[in-house]
């Protein structure tokens, strides 16, 4: 063998032996982009149901006030009803009676319409916190992702180690997302 030959592969088992070092590292970095894929997917689909949550609150104040106004207009007939008893004063009564039920019905369903569109407010106002998670877990697991990349380039596994607490914080916050509200009363006000 020639010294030519001995010396590339000694070369090439050096080589081996860095890109042996860095099988950690290039895992670490699928690992990390397979979590930024899930999180990001978990995050559109939080952001999308906090925009259906919140057609809901709108749809259902609308029916609240369309309740409140049929009340009120049914209320104000029944006033009116009271008033002109001119000419025909039992069906005036009968009719102002008729109303004064309907206004009265229109009135009690208020409160049910009121707490349905309450509880979905607080529906779509969770819904936009585990989403700041997931955003918050996604930029995190990309950093660590980019951070962790730069040891394939400068070979110095500090970077790695780096990247690896940016994706673990990113983790925690992802996961904080996915039991925001059994864990929303331990955060303080700066996270909500």
């Amino acid at each position: 063998m020639e010294a030519n030959e001995t010396q590339e592969l000694q070369e090439h088992a050096e080589h081996g032996a860095h890109e042996s070092a860095l099988r950690p590292v290039a895992f670490t970095m699928s690992l990390l982009a397979v979590l930024v894929a899930i999180t990001t997917v978990l995050g559109h689909r939080t952001h999308t149901e906090a925009v259906l949550k919140q057609n809901q609150v709108t749809d259902q104040w609308n029916f609240y006030q369309a309740k409140k106004n049929r009340g009120y207009t049914a209320g104000t007939a029944q006033k009116l009803l009271e008033d002109l008893q001119v000419v025909n004063k039992e069906k005036a009564a009968k009719d102002a009676e008729n109303f004064a039920r309907y206004a009265e019905k229109q009135n009690e369903d208020l409160k049910e319409g009121q707490e349905k569109a309450e509880t979905l407010e607080k529906q779509v106002e969770l819904a936009e916190h585990r989403a700041k998670f997931y955003d918050f877990g996604e930029a995190l697991l990309e950093i660590g992702l980019v951070i962790t990349s730069v040891t394939l380039l400068t070979r110095r596994r500090i970077y790695w180690f780096f990247g690896i607490a940016f994706a673990a914080i990113g983790i925690g916050a992802v996961l904080i997302g996915l039991d925001f509200e059994g864990i929303a009363h331990l955060l303080p006000k700066f996270f909500l």
